[in-house]
């Protein structure tokens, strides 16, 4: 049903039911002008304002929903006209396939990568014979680690702090002049969500949307508060990238199918396949205002840490920034998600000869 033929039905059903614009803003507890504004699609109702219309008006919910969130998409994409088609068509694609019945099908794995998964499958069980460390060395790694991980996560997201600017702000509380308050609290928020992993592997308490938002919360703590930990109620675009994030109104079915994934593949995906899944489709649906990017791949290293691997730091240099988006813009617009599970085996490997290799040396 178009638009037009919506708003034509609203208004007769109003005539037919002998009810003013003013008694039904009474009963959706808002003034006439702002009733006004919702009937011409110029405001989004909420949830309650569209259900409590569709009682009064006898029409589908459905129906009324739709009309309304059209109206939002309409706002999204009116600035792009030339784009405004094929803006909503991989937008289309990327929802249609993390709503389809192959959402849930087990990951082809071909023979190069195979090679890759065993190789880690070993040098995992090299570093959970070398450990435990001696805890002075064991605090030592963690904080190189931990601090050159925070730093080059920020890094991808636009963070100017340098490596050793990173760790005088996260491990010794130092003040960088000439930085701004956000980049301080960023590197500060990072290395506090950093700590929570370890946390919750060592009480050995699962992935759920519970920690999500807790980890969440820690990444825009004192930076954005009113939505620190909370899905987000509106349409986001991301800069520089073609793939467009679900409305609003998807966000709760994406993310419930989400934790079904995780749930149903964590005892027969490869640890580290998971772990990079978990972290392309939670940045492809993008629940948050902001700090996407930073969560997802905390999910993903809190993922890997459960399952004994180390923390997988991607770097934020313009190269290997490059290939990271292009690996995920691979799978957000064409389902082909080789690129990106090889780029996260390529780092969790690199990370765990690192780690080995500067145990070795301690020893």
């Amino acid at each position: 049903m178009t638009k037009i033929g919506m708003k034509t039905i609203i208004h007769e059903r109003l005539q037919e039911k002998g009810i003013k614009i003013h008694e039904l803003a009474t009963h959706l507890n808002i003034d006439a002008s702002h009733m006004s504004r919702i009937l011409a699609n110029k405001r989004k109702p909420s949830d309650v304002q569209i259900k409590k219309m569709s009682e009064s008006l006898d029409l589908p919910y459905s129906d009324l929903l739709t009309f309304f969130l059209s109206g939002e998409v309409v706002k999204i994409v009116k600035d792009y006209p030339q784009l405004a088609q094929s803006i909503l068509v991989m937008a289309e694609e990327r929802v249609s396939y993390l709503l389809s019945d192959d959402r849930f099908e087990n990951i082809a794995i071909g023979a190069e990568l195979q090679e890759k998964l065993n190789e880690l499958e070993s040098l995992s069980k090299r570093w959970r014979t070398i450990k435990p460390l001696d805890s002075i060395q064991l605090e030592k790694l963690q904080e190189y680690f931990h601090t050159a991980y925070t730093y080059e996560s920020n890094r991808i997201e636009g963070n100017t702090l340098s490596l050793q600017e990173t760790h005088l702000v996260v491990n010794e509380g130092i003040t960088i002049g000439g930085k701004s308050v956000r980049e301080h609290l960023e590197a500060i928020n990072h290395g506090e969500a950093v700590a929570l992993l370890h946390d919750l592997v060592r009480n050995d308490l699962s992935f759920n949307a519970h920690r999500l938002k807790q980890i969440h919360h820690l990444v825009l703590k004192g930076i954005d508060e009113r939505n620190a930990g909370k899905y987000r109620g509106t349409q986001v675009m991301i800069s520089g990238s073609q793939h467009v994030p679900p409305a609003p109104y998807m966000l709760d079915k994406l993310m419930e199918d989400y934790f079904i994934y995780y749930e149903q593949n964590r005892g027969r995906l490869h640890p580290v396949l998971l772990a990079a899944e978990m972290h392309e489709r939670l940045v492809t649906i993008h629940p948050f205002i902001d700090g996407n990017g930073r969560t997802s791949r905390l999910v993903m290293n809190f993922i890997l840490l459960q399952n004994g691997y180390t923390i997988a730091n991607l770097k934020g240099n313009l190269e290997d920034r490059l290939r990271y988006y292009a690996a995920l813009e691979k799978v957000q617009l064409n389902h082909d998600s080789s690129d990106f599970h090889t780029l996260i085996v390529d780092h969790a490997l690199a990370s765990l000869k690192e780690h080995l290799l500067l145990a070795g040396e301690a020893n």
